[in-house]
């Protein structure tokens, strides 16, 4: 009983079910161990980025205009006659002082301890409370602990006619010279400290 096979004829192909399947790669989960580091790996780099993002984040500090450390831009009309009190601006923390050499600001803290001295207007000088450092209108250390005078703000005035003035590297006073002031920008973020008690 033999069969003969033509070559016209065709078997008929009976596809198996493994043959279809696509091989599976059969990936075992990780032990304990592998677990264990995956997660102290990923806390690790967590904590590294966290102390980068902070580390950038405190040695480059953004001020804004108009808040400490950032620039402000003073209203000239704010400007207080010259020789009367001194006008306070708590949120630059300085003071607008406009004496005869000419406009100065002054910063609001004393150089001793850093106590808040107050202009006193019967005595017409700034009072420390805390240990009795005097200063005068232009910020000019009179007598008491602190080592010098009071720090100034660089400052620069623009002027009607187009000139500009800035405070120079010992802090005096800017001279007005009976020129119009169109604006005046403080740098709070650039003190100057006077050298000694001049």
């Amino acid at each position: 009983m033999a069969t003969t096979a033509t070559a016209g004829e065709t078997k008929p192909q009976v596809s198996s079910p493994q043959a279809k399947a696509a091989p599976q790669v059969q990936v075992a989960a990780p032990s304990r161990r592998e677990f264990l580091y995956y997660i102290w790996g990923a806390s690790m780099a967590l904590l590294l980025g966290e102390t980068a993002a902070g580390i950038i984040w405190f040695a480059l500090p953004r001020f804004k205009a108009g808040t400490f450390g950032g620039v402000f831009n003073f209203a000239p009309e704010r400007v207080p006659a010259m020789g009367s009190a001194p006008l306070n601006v708590p949120e630059g923390r300085f003071w607008v002082a406009n004496p005869e050499q000419g406009l100065v600001i002054l910063y609001g803290v004393c150089t001793h301890l850093g106590c808040l001295p107050k202009w006193v207007d019967v005595n017409n000088r700034f009072e420390c409370p805390c240990h009795g450092s005097k200063f005068e209108l232009d910020g000019l250390y009179i007598e008491g602990p602190a080592p010098r005078s009071l720090d100034r703000f660089k400052t620069t005035i623009t002027f009607t006619d187009g000139t500009t003035a800035t405070t120079n590297g010992d802090g005096d006073p800017i001279p007005l010279e009976g020129r119009t002031i169109a604006a005046i920008s403080i740098d709070t973020g650039a003190r100057v400290k006077r050298n000694g008690k001049v």
